[in-house]
């Protein structure tokens, strides 16, 4: 049994984050979006030549230009009013900005919780079927995540929680605290939505793609509903997952590029 988790990390979905502008649905008053290099870094998003702020009245800005434009982009889609769930991109940058920077230490502790119960180290007794796909779909994270990172967590079954070594919680620190802002932010967008941290560092190091990372996430759901069946509630439920999941690795993939320099940039 998973123990748990006390201390709540952000949650890249609309109505658990900040809002590009504001939950209230706002009709559009701005007719033309762009981008501009900051002076003191970054590049800004600019409305109408004026510099986007964010929920906390910081500027909207990215560090590199690949990420400025595709969330000047999600601006630029929007219609007659304006729909924050429609601006997932847009949302994580101000949370990294808002939320992660003035509180990176809170936000590595308490996604540390996750690595300490983490969806991966804990199996099913039966049936045999269930237990086979949870030990090929999770053991190879576990094994890899103690082969490249030195980090090896123990796994138990039934339900009874297991406590993790000192020294691998320790490991899982020094990895978070290797992350840049943008990739913090949007690992602990997918550790929130995947119910996991080593399946989000997992596709943060680019060994598993997302569709596969939301697969790893939800095998236990999927088995069930295989035996069961599944409402359409669940269904609902699990699409936005997948989006959010889409979300957070496309905002992975915008930060990488801005961070490899112009000659390997793609995406802007």
């Amino acid at each position: 049994m998973r123990k748990e988790l006390s201390t709540p990390i952000p949650v890249p979905t609309s109505s658990k984050v900040d809002k590009p502008l504001s939950s209230l649905t706002r009709k559009r008053f701005y007719k033309t979006v762009g981008t501009n290099p900051n002076p003191a870094g970054g590049h800004d998003i600019l409305l109408d030549g004026r510099t986007v702020r964010t929920p906390g009245r910081e500027r909207l800005s990215a560090p590199g230009p690949a990420l400025a434009a595709a969330v000047a982009r999600e601006w630029d889609a929007q219609g007659e009013h304006i729909a924050p769930e429609t601006m997932p991109l847009t949302t994580l940058l101000n949370t990294a900005i808002d939320r992660i920077a003035p509180a990176r230490d809170a936000v590595i502790s308490a996604l540390l919780e996750y690595g300490n119960s983490d969806l991966v180290c804990y199996r099913a007794e039966a049936p045999e079927d269930l237990v086979l796909r949870q030990h090929r779909a999770w053991q190879p994270l576990l094994d890899d995540l103690a082969g490249q990172e030195g980090v090896a967590l123990k796994t138990t079954t039934g339900i009874l929680p297991v406590d993790q070594p000192a020294e691998a919680l320790a490991g899982l620190r020094t990895v978070l605290e290797r992350l840049s802002l943008l990739d913090l932010t949007a690992v602990q967008a997918l550790t929130a939505t995947l119910g996991s941290l080593v399946i989000a560092l997992a596709l943060h190091r680019g060994r598993l793609d997302p569709a596969e990372a939301f697969l790893a996430s939800q095998i236990d759901e999927l088995y069930q509903e295989e035996k069961w069946g599944a409402d359409h509630e669940a269904l609902e439920r699990r699409k936005a997952l997948e989006a959010d999941v889409a979300a957070a690795a496309d905002f992975l993939r915008l930060a990488a590029a801005d961070q490899a320099g112009p000659e390997r940039r793609t995406g802007s």
